[in-house]
């Protein structure tokens, strides 16, 4: 069975100074991130799929795919306020090379079960059964949660498995304990919450700091796998303070555009609305990191 492991960050999509995607950026940052991971999760909420047009994130699929050189797993987020998009996104995504796909619920509208188990078999026959279909479960940003039981009788039409995003380790705990025995997958989709969701049994996540700390990142994801618990909580104490740290530019996908420069990976901005960290925050925000001593 096709299964998730290691460190999977939610790869940033560079873009330039008027919002136009920064291909070359986004090489950069595949290739050094390919030093490090062991996966990369595309066009998610880090990735700004959703400010993306529907041709710009086939470009980013095909340039992380290109660049990445059969080095990473690459799951693409293909999910839309709809399903005609999140199909054609699906399917271009399996076709360019990808190693499964993820889609949050569709946004904007409320969806109740009948819809979201329509939309998700659509997706499962419009790649086939063989190719992965998970799950982006992210109630803050699609507006709503899916239950358990959806989650089951989801399974049942050929989901493969689920990034969870909830950030309740409750929630987790449940995926982990009702799918422990079935061939369905369950990755944890923050590094906060790493050290409870390994002692219950996860053995992948995808950190937003991945994009910038990857050896941070695989370094915590090690002592968990290695059951090394006390060392694992003190890397979980620092990078949980790292992410406190990162609302100093606003927001953690803001930060990690600033960090990503602080760092010399690359020199990007995020897409508008969103606003670049200013002067004051990025020397705020090297401070703090540098006192950390993670900078």
């Amino acid at each position: 069975m096709f299964k998730l492991k290691g460190v999977i960050p939610p790869m940033i999509t560079p873009f330039d100074k008027r919002g136009d995607l920064n291909l070359a950026d986004l090489k950069r940052l595949v290739k050094f991130l390919s030093q490090h991971v062991q996966g990369l999760f595309i066009c998610g909420s880090y990735g700004s799929g959703p400010m993306m047009s529907i041709e710009e994130r086939k470009k980013v699929a095909e340039t992380t795919v290109n660049a990445a050189a059969g080095k990473l797993t690459i799951v693409a987020h293909t999910g839309t306020t709809n399903t005609r998009d999140t199909l054609e996104l699906s399917q271009h995504a399996k076709e360019i090379g990808c190693d499964a796909v993820a889609a949050v619920g569709p946004y904007y509208y409320t969806h109740g079960e009948d819809d979201l188990l329509y939309f998700y078999s659509d997706i499962i026959r419009a790649v086939d059964s063989d190719f992965p279909v998970y799950v982006y479960h992210n109630p803050k940003f699609q507006g709503y949660d899916i239950s358990l039981s959806t989650i089951h009788k989801l399974k049942e039409i050929g989901l493969h498995g689920i990034k969870d995003a909830s950030f309740n380790i409750q929630s987790h705990a449940s995926y982990l304990r009702e799918f422990a025995e079935d061939d369905f997958d369950v990755v944890l989709g923050t590094e906060a919450m790493w050290l409870s969701a390994r002692v219950l049994g996860c053995e992948a996540y995808i950190p937003g700091i991945g994009n910038t700390f990857p050896e941070l990142c695989v370094k915590m994801w090690e002592e968990g796998m290695r059951n090394d618990f006390d060392a694992c909580r003190r890397t979980q104490f620092l990078v949980n303070e790292m992410r406190s740290l990162m609302y100093l530019a606003r927001s953690t996908q803001q930060a990690i555009y600033c960090i990503a420069s602080l760092r010399g990976i690359i020199n990007a901005y995020p897409r508008a609305p969103f606003v670049p960290a200013t002067d004051n925050e990025k020397r705020a925000l090297s401070t703090a990191l540098h006192k950390l001593g993670v900078l």
